[in-house]
């Protein structure tokens, strides 16, 4: 294992009564709340309405940005900033999925500069304050809540960047799976997808002797594997809700990465696709994910992805590490299918004139002429990548 550094400051909240201790948490911090949502959802599930009471019983003044949609614009972002400055406010309050977390976070970083917030997402403005925010979470996906990342959508230049800083990770965030229950069947499929996608993220890295990270990540997609189907045919089950919550958290939050040397590669090659096309993000990470370890496969990877397969899949040891890879890699492709999403490009509306584009971009956003991840890609192999998922 490499050397690291690990911790994770923020207060999690589980279960169904913890939005009795919101005025509470927030009191540590301030009096003066910008509420960050997205459309009507919370409206519809009765949250708003609690949580405007709650601000009302405890002299708690407040102010509002709705309307942040999937795949967060920095429009809104901008937008937010400036509620924030022009009413002082003290703390941020992000009740949503991962796309309102992401955008309160850049909004309490873009509350201490001058700057265009878009500036900080391009890392030519460097976070040194920030204003303290916390979370209600209402979808199972990103894990938003409990790191210091978050991923902005710029539509002016068509990207979609991952930034981040320890200045904006949440002080709190209150987990009740019962706010889930409103998710419909194919964003609880997305959401389920995007876990898994964190954790093999993390998972599929090579000699670096992170034993320990590797269950953790293979309990992690297991649980995916169990509940996410039954959260997506039953979705008031308490339980199965519950654990693809808990699960979204330690996907992401810095547990099964620790001691790795870890190059993301999936999630940047699907910004693009999201970018450009503003498909579901879990949609995606599941139309390129197996395609991406067919691509990887080979003699040096094999291992690993047989070891996925049986430990995640149960499949059966053949004798041959490269068929089993292959298995694991089925199974997972099957997978994702059972959840209803079409693991096709072509399907989501892309163009192959597109892919070319695509994977030039993929390449510039990062500034490097590679993806250094399980296998090193340059922009021919990510563009054969999007061509076989086409």
């Amino acid at each position: 294992m490499y050397d690291f550094n690990f911790n994770i400051s923020t207060k999690i909240l589980f279960g169904k009564d913890q939005l009795d201790n919101l005025a509470d948490e927030i009191k540590k911090y301030g009096e003066k709340v910008l509420l960050v949502y997205g459309r009507n959802s919370i409206k519809k599930i009765g949250l708003y309405d609690k949580i405007l009471k709650i601000f009302e019983d405890n002299s708690i003044n407040h102010f509002e940005l709705s309307g942040v949609v999937p795949n967060p614009r920095i429009d809104k972002v901008r937008e937010g900033v400036k509620i924030a400055k022009e009413n002082d406010v003290d703390f941020i309050l992000a009740v949503g999925g991962g796309s309102v977390v992401d955008s309160a976070k850049l909004i309490a970083a873009g509350f201490y500069t001058e700057s265009d917030p878009w500036e900080i997402v391009i890392k030519n403005e460097e976070v040194n304050n920030a204003l303290p925010l916390g979370s209600i979470l209402t979808l199972a996906a990103t894990g938003s809540e409990m790191n210091a990342g978050s991923v902005i959508t710029n539509e002016e230049t068509g990207q979609k960047l991952g930034w981040g800083s320890e200045y904006v990770r949440p002080k709190f965030a209150i987990m009740n799976p019962e706010f889930t229950y409103s998710v419909d069947s194919y964003h609880t499929a997305a959401g389920t997808v995007d876990i898994m996608s964190h954790t093999m993220e993390n998972y599929f890295t090579l000699n670096d002797g992170a034993y320990l990270d590797d269950r953790f990540a293979e309990a992690i997609l297991k649980t995916c594997i169990k509940y996410g189907p039954i959260a997506i045919n039953q979705g008031d089950n308490y339980e199965a809700r519950a654990n693809l919550m808990w699960a979204n958290s330690w996907a992401i939050n810095g547990l099964i990465s620790a001691g790795k040397n870890i190059d993301w590669s999936v999630h940047p090659m699907e910004h693009e696709l999201s970018a450009l096309r503003d498909i579901t993000h879990g949609v995606g990470l599941a139309i390129l994910t197996p395609t991406w370890l067919e691509y990887c496969l080979d003699d040096e990877t094999s291992e690993k992805i047989a070891t996925f397969g049986y430990n995640v899949f149960d499949i059966e040891k053949s004798g041959s590490k490269i068929n089993d890879a292959k298995k694991a890699i089925e199974a997972l492709k099957e997978f994702f299918k059972s959840l209803g999403i079409n693991l096709s490009l072509k399907e989501q509306g892309f163009k192959e004139d597109e892919l070319e584009i695509m994977a030039k971009n993929c390449l510039s956003n990062k500034n490097k002429n590679q993806i250094d991840g399980f296998k090193p890609l340059k922009e021919s192999d990510v563009l054969n990548i999007y061509k076989k998922a086409f």
